[in-house]
């Protein structure tokens, strides 16, 4: 199948589920020659460069990987309802192991620059070693959260102790009896304040904005519950491809006027114990993103829970939120309960802004020097397109993608984008907001359908202009109809000084994105354009 002018019939960026489930459907499924690019020294994606103390997915075990190996469902198990990130990057080396992936995947090599030629309608690919390779299509499995977020804080070059982000963790780095600083707490700051609170001599936590989090319900499970999941795969898995999140459960679709007061604080009760920020979001009651009264129940119930927690004053108003319920759901086990110790500290950022990084430490606007041996960014992504931002990339005409998204990060469908042909994007702008891996699962599949069919008809496949406007408007319609856009939030952009503010998922659920692309490939894949080769194959 391969064009004798190419190096690869398709390339691959990123070596995390993304990259290595669409390594198996091109290479395994379609019989073609696929290599891919791995920045990282290791495979894994995210869960090899992100190894802070606290690591791991705040989706359930059992939804938290692939459902497209029969086998590997019913070998692999558990034994805690979540799973630590060495585990999830055991499980990831099993999967590329099992399917003779290592071969076909290049580590240590950074992909910097995608040029399309459109006189042989190929991709070129160049990387930071200066090498240089061809190709007929160009997959990116970027990641939603690749691009690490550093504040450009005064002073932070002249810091003697070591400073480090979640997630560029270094394997020598031992916290026990060190004082350390962490600015964020967004899911990645709060895991990291859980674990790290435990090893720490002192702990001071730099909080921009109060959060709301709810326990994780991080406990052991039994071979038996292990093994009656496995009974239920099929069942488990056209449940979570149909569902809203993704997340293993069924939404819920009671409102909070449905109930009594009296009920609708037993169901958050129940939620609370049960774990899952997920869960607690939307599988309580139907109307808690969309009602601004709703919402408020759920965030008061919160805030009474902080209020029998935290024992200090000062503490529990400072960790108390005020805005809506309204960000990506975080859950921890004893999150609250860390502020309780006599080794954490609290500072708002809000309220008290850091104002310099000087050799010793950190001071903030009210002339107070806290003293730090390490000092950690949590501080998370330029997510969604900041490593497309980071990456020469040229289309169709000479283009860039800076250009193309100058006034926002747009695709069609989170997949592809006008003026760069025969490239597809796995969690591009715009694409559905849930459980990573069904999400990755989903887009793979529609990729590798739209490759096939071009493969089949010799033709070159394009987003067209009008198509991803229109999607682009419909994520807009639906993100307005929630109360997302009313916070501060990574999934809008704003996490990052001088971002434009701007929609950057699919919030319908999985199961309509589903829907969607169903509908689209019985209308001839309707959206893109299907023009024959220039070249054709040899």
């Amino acid at each position: 199948m391969t064009i004798s002018n190419v190096d690869y019939d398709a390339i691959v960026i990123g070596a995390g589920f993304g990259g290595i489930y669409q390594l198996h459907t091109l290479r395994d499924e379609l019989g073609m020659n696929v290599r891919v690019f791995e920045k990282g020294s290791g495979i894994g994606g995210t869960w090899w460069w992100n190894r802070y103390p606290g690591a791991m997915s705040d989706t359930e075990s059992p939804y938290y990987r692939f459902s497209w190996d029969e086998d590997l469902l019913q070998d692999w198990s558990w034994d805690h309802t979540y799973i630590h990130q060495p585990e999830i990057l055991s499980y990831i080396d099993a999967v590329v192991d099992r399917w003779d992936m290592r071969k076909d995947i290049q580590l240590d090599t950074e992909i910097t620059s995608l040029v399309y030629d459109e006189k042989s309608d190929t991709w070129t690919a160049g990387s930071n070693n200066g090498e240089t390779w061809t190709a007929r299509y160009v997959v990116t499995a970027l990641g939603l959260l690749a691009a690490v977020n550093i504040p450009d804080i005064p002073g932070r070059d002249s810091f003697q102790g070591r400073i480090v982000h979640t997630a560029q963790w270094p394997a020598d780095l031992d916290l026990h009896g060190k004082r350390v600083g962490v600015v964020g707490t967004g899911s990645t700051g709060t895991q990291f304040i859980v674990a790290a609170s435990k090893q720490v001599e002192h702990l001071t936590v730099f909080q921009r904005n109060p959060q709301y989090s709810v326990p994780s319900g991080y406990a052991p499970v039994t071979p038996e519950e292990v093994a009656e999941y496995k009974k239920r795969w099929p069942e488990i898995w056209k449940q979570v491809r149909n569902s809203g999140v993704a997340f293993g459960f069924d939404e819920s679709t009671i409102a909070t006027t449905d109930v009594t007061p009296e009920q609708r604080e037993q169901i958050f009760e129940d939620a609370w114990n049960r774990g899952n920020g997920f869960y607690f979001m939307f599988g309580t009651f139907s109307d808690l993103a969309v009602s601004a009264e709703a919402n408020e129940h759920a965030a008061d119930f919160i805030r009474r829970k902080i209020a029998q927690v935290v024992k200090d004053p000062e503490k529990r108003r400072l960790l108390t939120p005020t805005l809506p319920y309204a960000k990506r759901p975080l859950c921890n086990n004893n999150y609250y309960d860390v502020y309780n110790q006599d080794n954490v500290e609290l500072v708002s950022i809000l309220e008290n802004p850091i104002v310099e990084i000087t050799p010793t430490g950190v001071k903030t606007a009210d002339g107070n020097l806290h003293e730090l041996d390490v000092l950690v960014f949590a501080t998370g992504f330029d997510a969604v397109d900041g490593n497309y931002r980071r990456m020469n990339m040229v289309g169709r005409g000479g283009e860039t993608i800076d250009e193309h998204w100058a006034d926002a990060p747009t695709s069609y469908l989170g997949v592809a984008t006008p003026g760069f042909p025969n490239l597809f994007m796995i969690l591009g702008p715009n694409g559905p907001f849930t459980n990573l891996i069904p999400s990755i699962e989903v887009q793979v599949e529609f990729i590798t359908q739209l490759i096939q069919r071009a493969e089949t008809d010799q033709i070159v496949i394009e987003a067209t202009q009008e198509a991803e406007d229109e999607w682009t408007e419909t994520c807009r319609t639906i993100a307005d109809f929630t109360l997302f856009p009313k916070t501060d939030s990574w999934i809008f952009g704003a996490n990052i000084p001088g971002k434009k503010h701007s929609v950057m998922f699919y919030l319908a659920g999985l199961g309509a994105y589903r829907g969607v692309l169903a509908e689209l490939e019985a209308a001839n894949y309707k959206g893109f354009s299907l023009k024959p080769k220039l070249v054709p194959a040899a």
